[in-house]
């Protein structure tokens, strides 16, 4: 499986010890050129301290395109105070140039209904239009989440009638216990906007994994991204995969240990 290196991305949630320009540098550095930024990042924005204009022109000088920045938390409950966040994130989307803001479904327990869900995606299509920026639905398949189908959520998208796709996570399609009987049946290769890896080697119950589980891929990755990866390719998807981990042991990571685990995962998924 050759998968054009174009297409990798790196979330910066891998880096949480470096500054953005030292994390472009590194991406540069690795020859990748996209990269998605957050606003749950120790600075506490999605900029740190720099402007807009500051963070667009790093991304220039390093060659790279910000693809999305992460996340619009908890989507589906779209008050006044959420409309403001996402209004907010929208604007630092456009100001360093992002293709597309990640919207995350409300993951406490706390039912949300299907109805409300959807009239959430409608109030929000017509923000993200007005500043020009895509929307990425990216269910979550903790038991808690309220919105953990792939297919649910292309289903809403499509009753929305909004211009959102979806993001897939190996992490969570392997946390969700109908993802497989789903996806043969019902997920839109082409209505995919992106693909977030990650890899997680502990051994307790699925139930029980969290996001401090997630590490880069290896060989003895038991959500078995590389085969998820392999079959995405097959059923013909040709968009971004973004290397996600979340796992406080980055935090620990100097800039040659973030760049021998893209490399090694990397190579795992060209095999």
């Amino acid at each position: 499986m050759a998968i054009d290196p174009t297409r990798f991305c790196i979330n910066r949630k891998i880096a949480p010890g470096l500054s953005i320009e030292q994390f472009f540098q590194l991406v540069n550095k690795l020859g990748l050129h996209k990269v998605e930024l957050r606003n749950d990042m120790r600075g506490g924005s999605v900029t740190d301290n720099l402007s807009h204009a500051e963070v667009k022109a790093l991304a220039q000088r390093y060659d790279l395109e910000i693809v999305t920045i992460n996340a619009v938390y908890p989507f589906n409950q779209a008050d006044d105070a959420l409309m403001a966040k996402a209004e907010g994130l929208l604007k630092d989307a456009q100001g360093v140039g992002a293709k597309a803001l990640v919207l995350c479904p409300l993951n406490d327990g706390a039912p949300v209904s299907e109805q409300q869900t959807l009239e959430a995606l409608q109030k929000l299509g017509p923000l993200f239009a007005q500043y020009g920026i895509e929307g990425l639905v990216e269910p979550l398949g903790f038991p808690v989440s309220s919105l953990r189908s792939a297919q649910k959520a292309q289903a809403l998208i499509r009753d929305a009638n909004v211009p959102f796709r979806l993001v897939l996570d190996t992490f969570h399609h392997f946390l969700y216990e109908k993802a497989e009987e789903e996806f043969a049946s019902g997920v839109d290769i082409n209505a995919i906007g992106l693909v977030h890896l990650s890899g997680v080697e502990d051994g307790r119950p699925t139930s029980e994994l969290t996001d401090e589980e997630r590490i880069m891929l290896t060989e003895g990755d038991v959500l078995k991204t590389a085969a998820q990866v392999q079959r995405l390719e097959q059923l013909g998807y040709r968009g971004i995969y973004a290397f996600e981990p979340f796992s406080s042991v980055m935090d620990s990571w100097k800039a040659a240990d973030i760049e021998r685990e893209i490399r090694r995962s990397i190579e795992i998924l060209q095999d």
